[in-house]
């Protein structure tokens, strides 16, 4: 296949495919002080949740606020979130992949990382929760059919795997054009060569690739689907007031949608700011995932009223506690937030032709994930707190986390954006040949050095 050659003239007179490539390849050159101190902060909270989460392993969960009524908490918040979050790469990369939508190519890989990371993330959070992390081995080997906590843990693994590869099938043309640069240094040239697979960018790789990728697209949507169904199942299976619910499944699906899609918008803006890429993230990918921001916040709005309008029409023995509770009692106030900030304000921003730019965008989509997470903290703590067996007179439950789960939180959400961090300075985050469709012959000149 023939392929253009590196235009050496002066940035603003060269081709718009010799741009793009130099663009998407500088932001991979060596980072600014800020970014420095970015990555610098970032790891020091993770290392600090790291060494509070070695702290609980050596004093047990004495040290969190979870006792016999709460076995669940923030750990398992954090875990229901990022899995949710993980549903951006499906959604944005395969479905529009399969539907023929032009315009997400820019954004394709953006959301393809957030749904690696996210599972990176996720996954350990059920060990930290775990008093025992030793005993995760019993779930593989003593794990039992009925139980939906085995399809959970085969469902996160294999949606681990399958997104692992539907992210680097998309990047060996990419491996390839910066296998042959010669400015890079020698392990990332060693990286690179070893991850291309030997690509020469001839028509027949380009047909296998695209076949490739096409047959991932459709494999990826169910298994994607079905950690999120599985997750829910694990809260909808318990006979626990607030869970036990026959929509729980698509509600938890809808919910990873719209959190999904929000942190794909943010991922786009700090991207479009720090990296200088407002020439290939543009007003128009932004107003397209705002309007499916928006019909997706619409149905999961639905959900959440059909969850709560039957308790409420019914008022049963078991409901009526954890309803006075969310609506009135001490998780009023978490409920009412979740309502207006995570769900009403957003759909209002978006609506509105005043506050459909960028700025009103990332900001309802800022609020959507403070919004979905409460919503996450309202789906666990609440329901156990209104327990079938009633505590003994003069107890009140209550939970609130303690340093140790807010640090592990803290390095967690800062692991993931290290994570994430680190990957686009080693990979270009933007698909470089599907915005250049040819591969250049000559290589890449380093960014801001001209060659003769």
């Amino acid at each position: 296949m023939s392929s253009p050659a590196f235009d050496n003239r002066p940035a603003e007179s060269q081709s718009p495919e010799a741009q793009a490539l130099r663009d998407l390849v500088a932001t991979m050159g060596s980072p600014k002080l800020p970014h420095k101190i970015v990555v610098i902060c970032l790891s020091l909270l993770a290392a600090w949740g790291l060494s509070c989460y070695v702290y609980q392993l050596f004093n047990g969960l004495a040290v969190t606020a979870m006792n016999n009524y709460f076995s669940w908490g923030i750990y398992i918040v954090n875990f229901v979130f990022f899995i949710g979050i993980s549903m951006a790469g499906t959604l944005i990369s395969a479905m529009l992949r399969l539907t023929g939508a032009e315009w997400r190519r820019p954004i394709t890989r953006l959301a393809e990382g957030i749904t690696l990371f996210a599972l990176v993330i996720a996954g350990p959070m059920i060990i930290i929760d775990m008093g025992r992390p030793d005993r995760f081995l019993y779930v593989l080997l003593h794990g039992r059919l009925q139980s939906p906590i085995l399809w959970d843990v085969l469902s996160l693994n294999t949606y681990l795997a399958g997104s692992m590869l539907y992210l680097y099938l998309p990047m060996i043309p990419d491996l390839a054009l910066l296998r042959d640069q010669p400015h890079f240094s020698k392990w990332r040239h060693i990286l690179y060569r070893t991850l291309a697979l030997g690509w020469k960018n001839t028509p027949a790789q380009h047909h296998r690739l695209e076949r490739a990728i096409s047959v991932m697209a459709v494999v990826i949507i169910p298994v994607a689907v079905s950690i999120h169904t599985v997750t829910a199942w694990i809260f909808g299976m318990t006979l626990r007031p607030g869970w036990h619910s026959s929509i729980i499944g698509p509600d938890f699906v809808v919910g990873a949608l719209y959190s999904g899609i929000a942190a794909v918008i943010i991922a786009m803006a700090l991207f479009r700011k720090f990296f200088g890429l407002g020439a290939y993230i543009t007003l128009e990918h932004f107003r397209k995932l705002g309007l499916l921001l928006l019909v997706v916040g619409l149905a999961y709005l639905y959900f959440t009223v059909n969850n709560f309008i039957g308790s409420v029409y019914v008022s049963s023995v078991e409901e009526s506690p954890l309803l006075a509770s969310l609506f009135t009692g001490d998780f009023a106030r978490q409920f009412w937030v979740m309502i207006v900030l995570g769900m009403l304000i957003p759909c209002l921003m978006l609506v509105l032709p005043w506050t459909r730019n960028i700025g009103g965008i990332v900001t309802a989509s800022v609020f959507v994930n403070i919004g979905m997470w409460i919503m996450r903290f309202i789906i666990v703590v609440p329901t156990l707190s209104s327990p079938f067996v009633p505590p003994p007179s003069k107890v009140h439950l209550a939970y609130f986390p303690t340093i140790v789960e807010w640090s592990i939180t803290v390095g967690a959400f800062a692991g993931f954006t290290l994570l994430y961090i680190l990957f686009s300075k080693v990979f270009p985050i933007i698909s470089i040949w599907e915005i250049a469709p040819a591969a250049p012959t000559q290589p890449i000149p380093p960014a801001g050095r001209e060659q003769p």
